[in-house]
């Protein structure tokens, strides 16, 4: 099991990984800083430690450290144990999950190696907001898709508002770029995907007349405010829409796609 260690001290330096998780320029899991992994509350926490992502250590209070015992076996990391205020201090806000973990990232996974064993493919262009692409990323673990690849423009998944947001499944769902970009989208088509790219746009049809039963399918979804761009949508086989009614033209890219990814997993499953 890990080992549990009491501090008392919020500036002991065993708790650096924890440290002014609230500012911004000092960020752990900020991209070109030092890059970690950071998971809060419990459920998160314990998706962390199933995943593949090297575990740095824990801290929490106490109660919730315990409650994690059977989680913590065979885990080379210490776990901290600490009080509210002491969490509090260190980490800048007040914790009401009372736990958080730390993690080296994993290499990235290998987009072709990624590709050639799934059915179903998110490809995101320019989803910039952390709370929606943690959302996507649960709704891409809920509804059985394989692999998101990220074109540009894209935060990064493993930021910890988007860790969060994702209950953690972000750590499970693999993710890679997509390079170049759009051209990257000819290179899925030649890989035996059909492409559609989610649009409001007036030339698009129903998502449900463009994919059939048992097709490996890749679906492009745009930022939250432009959607995805012109040259994207005309390198999908084809532009596709969620039938809406009158005087609502599109939804929140987190919300879309979990429409688009249970239409395919329906799909999917009738032609089985």
């Amino acid at each position: 099991m890990a080992q549990v260690i009491e501090v008392s001290d919020p500036g002991d330096p065993r708790l650096a990984d924890f440290r002014d998780l609230s500012t911004a320029d000092r960020r752990p899991d900020r991209p070109g800083g030092r890059g970690l992994v950071i998971a809060e509350g419990v459920v998160v926490v314990r998706r962390l430690l199933a995943s593949p992502y090297p575990v740095r250590a824990l801290l929490g209070v106490r109660r919730r450290i315990e409650a994690m015992a059977e989680d913590l076996d065979g885990i080379d990391a210490p776990a901290y144990v600490a009080t509210a205020e002491v969490m509090a201090e260190t980490v800048g806000f007040h914790l009401n999950r009372g736990v958080l973990a730390s993690a080296d990232r994993a290499p990235a996974p290998d987009p072709l190696e990624l590709v050639e064993r799934a059915r179903t493919v998110a490809v995101l262009e320019g989803v910039g907001d952390h709370e929606n692409l943690g959302a996507l990323f649960r709704n891409a673990a809920a509804l059985g898709v394989d692999a998101v690849l990220l074109a540009p423009g894209c935060s990064d998944p493993l930021y910890r508002r988007s860790v969060r947001v994702s209950m953690g499944h972000v750590l499970a769902v693999p993710f890679a770029p997509i390079e170049p970009w759009p051209d990257g989208v000819k290179w899925l088509r030649d890989s035996g995907f059909r492409v559609l790219a989610l649009t409001p746009r007036a030339d698009s049809v129903p998502l449900s007349d463009a994919v059939g039963p048992g097709e490996r399918v890749a679906v492009l979804l745009g930022s939250e405010g432009p959607g995805l761009t012109d040259a994207a949508i005309d390198a999908a086989d084809a532009a596709v829409r969620i039938p809406m009614a009158g005087g609502v033209d599109s939804l929140n890219v987190a919300t879309a796609a979990a429409v688009a990814f249970y239409a395919l997993n329906a799909s999917s499953e009738g032609g089985s």
